[in-house]
């Protein structure tokens, strides 16, 4: 059976109509638009037709249809009519924006209140780094009075430092030797390979400062697990409840279990590789909490070398074009926030007290 455009047409009205009223749409409602010149007979005609596609359900026997999931996502990806935001909304979302945001770990989570407190649906945002860090250089210096300053240089150009005491039995020639053998075996490595079979082959090859390798390992293994971490807030879980769809207890307490840290923690992983916006209609989701919801996500840079995303999760009902546009607006925004006129000067090195 071919999906015609008049087909195309009465799909996108009752998703329409459903997204507004969260009612079984009938085809009176759909001849009473003001763009739909076909009779009441032709419309129950192409919505038995959608019913027997896939891209209807019927609830009940004599109820009106719903969107499938299948129908929300060819509304999604061909149908839906771009969101224009009002002027209230824009300087609204601008509003909320433009308040400062030092650290990462309060950005994200005013960020997740701002997109719930925006869409009305639970939010996610996540603040991680781009990629995998790795030790570009090492340097160890002199620092005199029997202490040293192990210097850090990763490839996303982050200069991290620590002061660390000296044995005695250690001279500037064997930190020479040291910072030689380091080179040569922990640069351009994953964290994964900071194991112990490479500390010992480390040890083996650093004379008299064998000592301080397992003091350097930890640190540098450290600081490489800190630039892969994610930071993660999630915020307006109980605004689900406000939705029909959630009326029954059982199924509310289902999805809002799975609306925690731990339960969203794979979606930064959906979008590692995407660009622009990403929407997964129910069934898409891997979680298996969330089957009956829809997850709406973009990205935005953070600089730094930090990526940021934000996401909403709702009903499979939700206004997608509205939603994707005042994430969209966000990303945008936020982007432009944090964006540089020109890179930074990197700071001297802070010496740390071991």
């Amino acid at each position: 059976m071919e999906l015609t455009e008049r087909k195309k047409k009465v799909l996108r009205s009752v998703v329409d109509l459903y997204i507004r009223t969260a009612e079984p749409v009938g085809s009176k409602a759909i001849t009473e638009l003001p763009d739909m010149k076909y009779s009441s007979a032709t419309i129950r005609n192409e919505m038995a037709d959608l019913t027997t596609m896939g891209y209807l359900e019927q609830p009940h026997t004599s109820a009106g249809r719903i969107p499938s999931a299948a129908g929300y996502r060819l509304y999604v990806d061909e149908l839906m009519a771009d969101y224009r935001l009002s002027i209230d909304e824009t300087k609204s979302i601008n509003s909320a924006i433009e308040e400062k945001m030092q650290k990462v770990d309060k950005l994200v989570e005013k960020v997740a209140k701002m997109v719930s407190q925006a869409t009305d649906l639970p939010a996610i945002s996540v603040a991680s780094r781009c990629g995998d860090a790795t030790v570009k250089r090492f340097e160890l210096i002199l620092a005199g009075s029997g202490s040293f300053i192990l210097v850090v240089m990763l490839s996303n150009d982050e200069v991290v430092n620590k002061l660390i005491k000296l044995p005695l039995n250690v001279a500037e020639e064997d930190l020479k030797l040291l910072s030689a053998v380091l080179n040569a075996t922990m640069t351009e490595l994953p964290l994964e390979e900071f194991t112990e079979g490479l500390m010992d082959r480390v040890m083996r090859s650093a004379g008299k400062a064998a000592s301080l390798v397992p003091v350097i390992v930890e640190f540098t293994a450290d600081t490489l697990r800190k630039q892969g971490s994610a930071n993660m807030a999630v915020a307006g879980q109980m605004r689900l409840l406000s939705h029909p769809e959630y009326r029954n207890i059982d199924k509310a307490q289902k999805v809002i279990s799975g609306l925690d840290e731990e339960g969203l923690s794979g979606l930064p992983a959906v979008m590692q590789n995407e660009m622009g916006t990403k929407v997964i209609v129910g069934p898409e989701n891997v979680s298996e909490e969330l089957k009956d919801t829809s997850v709406v996500m973009t990205k935005f840079d953070i600089g730094d070398g930090m990526q940021g995303m934000i996401g909403v999760v709702g009903p499979t009902r939700m206004d997608y074009a509205k939603v994707t546009a005042r994430l969209s607006y966000f990303a945008e925004s936020l982007s432009k926030m944090f964006a540089k006129p020109e890179a930074p000067q990197l700071p001297e090195p802070v010496a740390e007290e071991e």
